[in-house]
């Protein structure tokens, strides 16, 4: 009973560092988008599943994609896991 405790109070503290490490990526990568008038929040982390939200210039731009591409491979190095990152409009998420 004692290691299902012990794990249970390992698990928060993991995610919290695996959300941490997550926003710190986003965050070193969001001076280079707004400096081109873009921009990219962070909306959800649900599992291997990262939503996030394009902003300004981003939007309507042809390299958006290799952006979310860049953002994705860096978060892999980081987490040493894979994830998928995916784009949400922001119409979309207002309906719901």
């Amino acid at each position: 009973m004692l290691v299902e405790t012990e794990h249970s109070k390992q698990l928060p503290n993991a995610e919290t560092d695996r959300a941490e490490i997550i926003k710190a990526v986003i965050e070193e990568i969001r001076p280079n988008l707004q400096r081109d008038g873009g921009d990219c929040q962070l909306i959800e982390i649900d599992g291997s599943k990262i939503m996030v939200k394009l902003t300004g210039a981003c939007v309507f731009c042809k390299l958006s994609s290799a952006t979310l591409e860049g953002i994705q491979a860096r978060l892999v190095e980081k987490l040493g896991e894979f994830v998928r990152l995916i784009p949400v409009a922001g119409a979309a998420k207002a309906r719901h």
